[in-house]
């Protein structure tokens, strides 16, 4: 196989896994099993192996020498690390994307909010896919490519570690209300705005995320898989 087939092979088995990681079908502590991995899906552990140095470089894998990768976890004062990073950077992205919206930003982050209204609405379970959507349409309006590669980081790990959590339909409802919210904000050009909107935005995943992780049953009816 050349080098070009070796790493576009590497780079499809990287979104298979991000897809697993993040939809909560590979959970964090699980040890990544290469072989078994290698066996079905029918590839060899070359691209395999490319595949998962990629999503360590990510974050979403932790290798370990003599151990191999596993995905990846934290305990409580990691998660709570964890938002302090995601909270100080994506107030910041939505303050500077109402600063330098277009209107096709806006047209955009309307477009994003509708997608997931009707998604939602139609009882598809790809929360996961649509917050992300939301969020990265808002990096994007932003403009400031090193805040963006951080909340990428911060993001997706944030979805894996909530991904084997039961969120209630009346958290991802609200979820929804706050993006419009915000993406309101933005349209207005109210920095301050967007930037508050956010905090509060991301103190009611990370409050729901505690409730549902120390009682399960505290998540009340369940939902669906977890967004943000």
């Amino acid at each position: 196989m050349s080098e070009t087939l070796q790493r576009g092979l590497a780079v499809q088995i990287a979104e298979v896994l991000r897809e697993r990681l993040l939809s909560g079908r590979l959970t964090p502590g699980t040890r990544i099993n290469e072989v078994v991995l290698a066996r079905e899906l029918g590839t060899s552990r070359g691209p395999l192996r490319e595949a998962v140095r990629q999503l360590v470089s990510e974050g979403l894998l932790v290798h370990t020498p003599n151990r191999g990768a596993t995905v990846f976890a934290a305990d409580p004062a990691g998660v709570a690390a964890l938002f302090e990073l995601r909270t100080a950077l994506e107030s910041e992205c939505a303050r500077l994307a109402a600063e330098r919206r277009d209107d096709k930003d806006v047209a955009a982050l309307r477009s994003a909010c509708a997608r997931a209204r009707k998604t939602i609405g139609s009882g598809r379970s790809l929360v996961h896919r649509l917050d992300l959507d939301f969020h990265r349409t808002l990096t994007d309006t932003a403009r400031s490519p090193r805040i963006g590669e951080q909340l990428w980081r911060v993001q997706q790990q944030v979805i894996l570690l909530r991904s084997p959590l039961d969120v209630p339909a009346a958290h991802t409802a609200d979820s929804l209300d706050d993006h419009e919210e915000i993406a309101a904000a933005v349209a207005d050009g109210d920095a301050e705005r967007a930037a508050a909107l956010m905090r509060l935005h991301l103190d009611r995943v990370r409050n729901q995320m505690a409730a549902s992780a120390e009682d399960p049953a505290a998540a009340s009816t369940p939902g669906v898989p977890a967004g943000g």
